[in-house]
């Protein structure tokens, strides 16, 4: 038989003595329950101690006389001070100790292996019974002869050395092999006697719990985490190396320590807190992060906390694992940072991207940056960033106009007036910090008192002013734009915030290279949006009449869509006989075209106005134009336009419209004289139902004037439709405001159209708009008006030379009467020569006098050369000779010739 000695070595044995019963017969005997062949051998009933010293002792002496002591090996003394109380270590019955995962069977041997004592385990781990065993040999129960010998040899070993360990097999009772590791020890009783304790344990169970020490042991001493285990009062009962290391105390110093002992104050509270949470409660912590303070490196760790119990359940502690999470946390907090500051430049962009004023901007730009960047932030544009002029070519000195036009701070205060106060006009020494940032456009940063002094000059108020409010690091950065520095982004940092470092400066660059764009955007902006306004003020009326019998108050407003001025455009015309022509028109779409479109357009009308042409008539002529006012080969014409000419002789209005919003007419309550520049007294409104038309351009539609009979002192509105439309709302619903408004009482015609532009909706369309306000009358006090009708005969011609004559007489300016009667003359043999209807004759004195004369025939008279022989054809170049100004208008179905004679003593009047 062979067997692992105490050495590992395996021994060989000799074969067992004569007489001795062999270990397989032996075996057969114990399978069937065969008498041991020692007389007197212990049975089931009786007690497996009766063969023990202590139980021979015990009935020896059933008196009792014999002490405890009296046997050998039983303690001589009771327990020292400070063993375990009775209470806490006798009778407790334990549940789920290591001693129920590797049960340990007690042997009691005599010196040749007979068991004395066989233990309840040893039943157990091998399925023998006491009684059976008790008093033979335990070689009985060896494999083989080979584990015999060694047995017997390790018995030897023992008696020789005092005990033995060694790894063998034994028999189960029900068959198996148990591999088993032994212990044997040496015990003397009082008397001398020798006996071997043997302990035995499967060789399985305790090489898996060695495993597991030395996987704890590994994870325990080598792991990278620090690991701490903590009994019920929270004191260290273990601690690897690791996290020693981790807090800069020895492992042995932890021991017997609390947190709170071994770490940094403000630590160790927020530690000891989820330490007695979890102690409490059971629940787990895990991977709570905490900022630390230690002896040997301060950073972040992340901890996690369970509960300790046994197999029982009692709770034994906590067991924590630390990891440090320095780098992490530091490398998540970068990214974060990162993030915030992308957040930053996409929030500034939004809140820029569609500002088109540098003042507004600017500000936005102090504002993005204030708080989350730096206490205190001002922009300081050039002037022509902030007017819209072209940027300087030469290098910026100390004439160069600045203007702080955006501030931010996180406090209020005097100093904070003093050193951002928006508006103010900046000027800077050019040897200091911002002179040069402005010739050269390389950021500088600043750190401390001294450097800030140095940034300009001496007793600089501003200066002062951010060293009182704790100032202490300070960004310069460029504004840029086309390669050209238009400004500055002046950040200050102030208190126990952290200075500024590079990043930050890096990051301020990226800010204001953004902020430049959108700052030289609003530049060009405003430049071209003021030449645009240039050039639409420009092509509108730069000084409108007040003619004859009308009384005009207008109002312009440009749109508020940036540089995309618009078409709408407005005119007064004065036209032969007192007459007045009053246009509105709106060309479609924006900016410089449509602008200039709308010049074409203007001049157009204007021209076609002094033809005297109706109003239906000189639309269709305008539309005939389109291909040439077009504002490009490739695009149409497209316009609005209402047309309306007044006669205040006849009080009579012709209006005709091409796709425009129709006219307001007010009638006043009770008709009569109005005086110029004097209260209107409002009225009722109406929106006057005409023929729409095309729009110009367009064409398939006619265009058709209608005639109207206008009460004095009448009221008409014309409008382009950036006034009275809305993005939610019906056009309907503007014209119904503008009659409203139109219908109440005002002291004056100008206020009537304030009272108008008041009423404009927020929610309207950035368009353009135009008002043109007329109030009609009789014409100018003092003038005097005559007419008649002749039938067309020869005696028409002599009748209207007397009724001429009689008139002027009557007038007092008999002075006119040869002239007048002569062109009369020739006029009205022209009519009488070509029509067969009856002939009008119309006088009128005002500032001159004017004759018109009537007659149903459409076309127009036409002047022509007569040479010397012909008898006629002399009229028109003596009416053109002799008269101020003459003419020929359309009327209805007929035409109107009419001249002019300067009155005695006055200047003659001209448009």
């Amino acid at each position: 038989m062979t067997s692992t000695g105490s050495g590992g070595r395996a021994r060989r044995v000799g074969a067992p003595r004569p007489g001795r019963m062999g270990g397989a017969a032996a075996r057969a005997r114990l399978r069937v329950g065969a008498p041991a062949p020692a007389p007197g051998a212990p049975n089931r009933s009786a007690s497996p101690a009766a063969a023990s010293p202590a139980t021979a002792a015990t009935a020896a002496d059933p008196a009792g006389v014999l002490a405890p002591q009296a046997y050998r090996g039983a303690p001589g003394e009771p327990f020292p001070a400070g063993a375990p109380a009775a209470a806490d270590a006798i009778g407790e019955h334990t549940q789920g100790s290591l001693f129920d995962v590797v049960k340990v069977a007690i042997a009691m041997l005599d010196t040749v292996g007979r068991v004395v004592l066989w233990s309840p385990a040893a039943e157990e781990l091998l399925g023998w019974p006491s009684e059976v065993l008790v008093g033979r040999r335990i070689e009985e129960l060896m494999v083989d002869e080979q584990r015999v010998a060694a047995t017997r040899e390790a018995f030897r070993a023992a008696l020789r050395t005092g005990g033995w360990k060694g790894l063998t097999e034994l028999y189960h009772r029900d068959g198996p092999k148990v591999p088993v590791e032994a212990r044997i020890s040496l015990l003397v009783d009082g008397d001398g006697t020798p006996f071997l304790l043997v302990a035995l344990a499967e060789a399985r169970t305790l090489q898996a719990v060695e495993r597991d020490l030395a996987v704890r042991d590994a994870l325990f001493e080598q792991s990278p985490l620090g690991i701490a285990v903590l009994d019920t009062e929270l004191r260290y009962t273990a601690v690897n190396q690791t996290l020693a290391e981790m807090n800069g105390v020895a492992a042995e110093e932890h021991l017997g320590r609390t947190t709170g002992e071994t770490l940094p104050e403000r630590a160790a509270d927020e530690v000891s807190v989820i330490q007695r949470q979890v102690l409490a409660t059971g629940e787990p912590v895990i991977d709570v992060t905490l900022a630390t303070r230690s002896v040997v490196r301060s950073g972040y760790r992340s901890i996690s906390y369970s509960r300790l119990t046994d197999r029982g359940g009692k709770v034994l502690g906590i067991s924590g694992t630390v990891m440090d999470v320095t780098e992490r946390y530091r490398a998540v907090a970068k990214v974060e940072h990162a993030r915030r500051r992308l957040a930053l430049l996409n929030e500034f962009g939004s809140r820029i991207g569609d500002l088109l004023d540098a003042a507004r901007i600017a500000q936005e730009l102090a504002g993005a940056v204030v708080p989350r960047l730096a206490d205190f932030a001002a922009v300081i544009l050039l002037q022509a960033v902030a007017h819209g002029d072209d940027l300087p070519r030469h290098a910026h000195d100390r004439r160069t106009s600045l203007l702080q036009l955006g501030v931010a701070a996180t406090q209020d205060g005097e100093d904070v007036e003093v050193m951002l106060r928006r508006g103010a006009r900046i000027s800077f020494a050019e040897e200091s910090c911002y002179g040069r940032v402005l010739r050269s456009g390389v950021p500088e940063l600043l750190s401390g008192a001294q450097e800030l002094e140095d940034a300009t000059y001496p007793g600089d108020p501003k200066v002062r002013a951010a060293l009182a409010l704790g100032t202490h690091s300070m960004l310069v950065v460029p504004l840029r734009a086309r390669g050209i520095v238009i400004g500055l982004l002046v950040l200050s940092r102030a208190g126990r915030r952290e200075a500024f470092d590079r990043d930050d400066l890096a990051f301020s660059v990226e800010l204001a290279d953004r902020a430049g764009s959108s700052l030289d955007n609003a530049r060009l902006y405003v430049r071209e949006r003021t030449a645009a306004l240039t050039l639409q003020r420009t092509l509108l009326p730069q000084q409108v009449p007040q003619p004859t019998g009308v009384e005009v108050a207008y109002r312009y407003v440009p749109g508020s869509s940036g540089t995309e001025v618009g078409g709408d455009w407005f005119d007064v015309i004065p036209l032969p006989g007192d007459r007045t022509a009053l246009v509105v028109g709106d060309v479609m779409g924006h900016g410089l075209r449509a602008a200039a479109t709308m010049g074409r357009l203007r001049t157009a009308v204007r021209v076609l106005a002094a033809l005297d042409l109706p109003p239906d008539v000189l639309l269709r002529h305008v539309h005939e134009l389109a291909d040439d006012l077009a504002q490009g080969p490739d695009e149409a014409l497209l316009a609005t336009c209402v047309y309306a000419v007044y006669d205040p002789a006849t009080a009579r209005l012709t209006v005709a419209k091409a796709g425009h919003i129709p006219p307001v007419l007010v009638r006043p309550p009770t008709p009569g004289p109005a005086r110029s520049g004097g209260p209107l007294p409002g009225g009722e409104g109406e929106v006057l139902d005409l023929p729409s038309g095309a729009p110009l351009g367009v064409g398939g539609v006619p265009f058709e004037a209608v005639e109207l009979l206008i009460p004095e002192g009448s009221v008409l509105a014309l409008c382009t439709d950036g006034l009275v439309e809305s993005r939610d709302k019906d056009l309907d619903v503007g014209l119904g405001r503008l009659q409203a408004v139109l219908e109440k009482p005002y002291v004056s015609i100008q206020h009537a159209c304030e009272a108008v532009l008041d009423t404009m909706e927020q929610g309207r369309e950035p368009d353009d708009v135009a008002l043109l306000l007329a109030r009609l009358g009789r014409g100018e006090e003092g003038s005097r008006t005559v007419g008649w009708t002749l039938p067309a005969e020869p005696t028409a011609v002599s009748r209207a030379r007397r009724l001429v004559r009689g008139a002027l007489q009557e007038w007092g300016v008999e002075e006119l009467s040869d002239t007048a009667e002569l062109l009369v003359s020739e006029l009205v043999t022209n009519s009488v020569r070509y029509a067969s209807a009856p002939i009008g004759v119309r006088l009128t004195l005002g500032d001159t006098l004017l004759v018109e004369i009537s007659d149903p025939l459409p076309d127009p008279p036409r002047e022509r050369h007569a040479e010397e022989a012909d008898e006629g054809g002399r009229g028109l170049e003596l009416v053109r000779r002799l008269a101020l100004r003459w003419g020929a208008r359309a009327e209805g179905m007929g035409k109107v010739v009419w001249f002019e004679q300067e009155l005695p003593g006055k200047d003659p009047r001209r448009d």
